[in-house]
């Protein structure tokens, strides 16, 4: 009740309704008199002007009128106000008869007012709905008639009482098929509290829902928050955790594509809705100004970036999407999605290895391509380490092959995916995919526009280290991390593929995009948290041990190495890495190019021969901050054997 005083919002609806119930008055006695109303009654209209507005507050008050909040108006919040004009009505006739009668009095008035004031405090709460509301008319009206459902089913808590808490909540009430029975609301916003949502009340605040659940034998917690940072969504699914209840959460607004929300959308929580990582805004107009009506290439279609790559460019209307990676399986799937789930059937597939340049002249002759997405390589770590001879073949010699494609045959922009690996890299894999960064930057100043976006682990990768706590916490453990303070950059899947296509449209010519990765997350705490979403506490029901780092890794990522300037960008999660000219200390452009072909030469000469060291000391001279482990160049057996088969 206090926190209701203490809302501007409720003096500024009593005064608006004060207000309406003023006019409602005026108008029933100058339409009883059709407009021309004599002097006595001019009288009696003002004296018992404040008699009507006041008894009709404290009616309205008293039956929990001012709880509800206006920007979501439904059939039921009508209903509510019919009811309290009635009753007012009712007490307003009693009291006029106990004080003088209703000798002198038109009883027409009771009725006309009854019905103006229906009329106007209905339309001003929908007044409020349509200013607060982006949908259509019809959105609109539809929910008017949405009616509060019968008790019954789990009683579930709503965390949440803004818009998609209002629309879980109604959808809850009208579809009783659904089994659930909202009990009640719980929000951090102190405005809210003590008011009510399609009868529905705030119960308070999210930290105290173990004390709400408990008396309102809550069985179930919806988190409807998508919109929370990830700092939120921790301390919110800490609080569910303490219940004991099950819990469910709504996918962040970028996954809600119309902005509306149901039940259906809900889904256990998972470790990127505790990253919190902000909605990508993007700028359709530029992405569409590239990809519409263009033949776009994305190699590595079927890995996790290519694949969502390719769901993201679908929505731009490609003319034809050429869709190519090495992996049958991989291709295989993406074509059927595109086709059975997506209905877009402007693609052709390309089965083949991109260093195969009879295969790529031959697509690129046939198709010409105008955008390419390189998304192709090889990522992982300790396996490139043990085997640098493919991240040679799969990832230097891949994109050189491509790049040089891409020229000869004028595509007209490029865009290279690479990795915070390659900054300072201690590995194979993040030092070859700097070479393929240098490539890039070799071949600027021609009609092709190359660039390259860096940026750090994606959750839900081929690579990410998530599945393996997953299937480690459902084997009961124990959850295996190298190091404790080990920490890398996280972003989600959807969200690198959408800054690239920024970036892609971004882009000049050699230029090297990272992307705002936010605060590094410790590995360890990433295994805290999801053993614990998984029901289970750490060090107790599931184990944590640390193994060591592998080969090539180090404990922290860098997103920026020697001689790069972090530029701002119009776009606030896009920056550009301004570096020294790539061919500096060479005289020209030229000179570099050949320098680094030289290079290239020696590397693939020892990647042929499967040397490991020799391979390691060519990406040293190609890459000078590049730091090789001592034993990194021990073979172990299977490369050995590989080693004298070649030979």
């Amino acid at each position: 009740m206090k926190a209701q005083f203490r809302n501007p919002n409720f003096w500024l609806m009593l005064a608006a309704d004060a207000a309406l119930f003023a006019v409602s008055l005026s108008l029933a006695f100058l339409v009883r008199f059709e407009f021309s109303l004599p002097p006595e009654y001019v009288d009696q209209l003002l004296g018992f002007l404040p008699f009507f507005v006041g008894l009709k507050l404290l009616t309205y008050f008293s039956l929990g009128l001012y709880r509800g909040m206006w920007r979501y108006t439904s059939f039921y919040e009508v209903w509510r106000l019919l009811q309290a004009a009635l009753l007012s009505t009712m007490l307003l006739l009693v009291g006029i008869i106990y004080l003088q009668g209703l000798l002198g009095f038109s009883r027409a008035v009771f009725l006309i007012d009854c019905g103006l004031t229906v009329f106007l405090t209905v339309g001003l709460r929908i007044a409020i709905r349509r200013a607060f509301e982006q949908g259509s008319l019809g959105h609109i009206l539809g929910s008017l008639f949405t009616v509060r459902g019968k008790a019954g089913g789990r009683r579930v808590l709503i965390l949440g009482a803004g818009s998609a808490g209002e629309q879980i909540l109604r959808e809850m009430l009208r579809n009783e098929n659904l089994g659930l029975a909202p009990v009640g609301f719980l929000d951090d916003d102190p405005a809210k509290r003590g008011r009510s949502v399609h009868g529905v009340p705030v119960l308070g605040p999210v930290a105290d829902l173990a004390g709400v659940a408990e008396k309102a034998r809550a069985e179930e917690i919806v988190i409807a928050m998508p919109r929370a940072t990830g700092e939120e969504m921790r301390r919110v699914v800490e609080a569910c955790e303490t219940t004991r209840l099950p819990f469910k959460t709504l996918p962040g607004m970028a996954s809600i594509l119309d902005g509306r929300v149901q039940v259906s959308d809900l889904r256990e929580v998972d470790f990127a809705d505790l990253l919190g990582r902000e909605q990508a805004d993007l700028e359709t107009a530029r992405i569409s100004g590239y990809l519409t009506g263009k033949v776009v290439l994305v190699t590595g279609c079927g890995g996790s970036i290519g694949s969502e790559l390719v769901r993201q460019i679908v929505p731009f209307g490609p003319r034809l999407l050429l869709l190519m990676d090495a992996g049958e399986y991989n291709l295989y799937s993406i074509q059927m999605e595109l086709h059975h789930k997506r209905g877009f059937t402007n693609y052709a597939t390309v089965l083949g290895r991109v260093q195969d340049r009879a295969l790529l002249d031959r697509v690129f002759a046939a198709h010409r391509p105008e955008v390419v997405f390189h998304a192709a390589a090889y990522k992982h770590v300790p396996l490139i380490e043990r085997n640098p001879w493919q991240a040679v073949d799969n990832n230097v010699e891949a994109s050189r092959v491509l790049m040089e494609a891409a020229v000869a045959h004028g595509v007209r922009r490029f865009v290279l995916v690479s990795t915070d690996k390659a900054v300072r890299p201690t590995n194979v894999m993040g030092a070859s995919k700097r070479v393929t960064e240098l490539l890039m930057q070799a071949r600027t100043g021609g009609p092709t526009k190359f660039m390259a976006v860096r940026f750090g682990n994606v959750i839900g990768s081929s690579g990410s280290v998530i599945p393996l706590f997953l299937e480690q916490i459902r084997n009961g453990g124990p959850v295996t991390v190298t190091h404790p303070e080990v920490t890398r950059y996280f972003m989600t899947i959807g969200e690198a593929a959408q800054l690239i296509l920024q970036a892609g449209a971004m882009g000049g010519d050699g230029e090297l995009f990272l992307l705002k990765m936010g605060t590094p997350v410790r590995i360890a705490d990433m295994a805290r948290d999801l053993i614990r979403l998984a029901g289970k506490e750490p060090d107790r029901d599931i184990a944590i041990i640390f193994t060591g780092l592998r080969e090539g890794e180090k404990l922290y990522e860098e997103l920026i190495t020697a001689g790069e300037d972090v530029v701002p960008t119009e776009h606030g999660k896009i920056m550009l890495l301004r570096a020294d000219d790539t061919w500096h200390g060479h005289g020209s452009q030229e000179a570099y190019r050949a320098a680094l072909d030289a290079g290239l030469d020696e590397l693939r000469a020892a990647a042929t021969a499967f040397d490991a060291c020799a391979v390691k000391a060519a990406l040293a001279r190609l890459v000078p901050e590049y730091a090789a482990q001592e034993a990194d160049c021990v073979l172990d057996a299977p490369a050995a054997a590989a080693k004298e088969n070649a030979a």
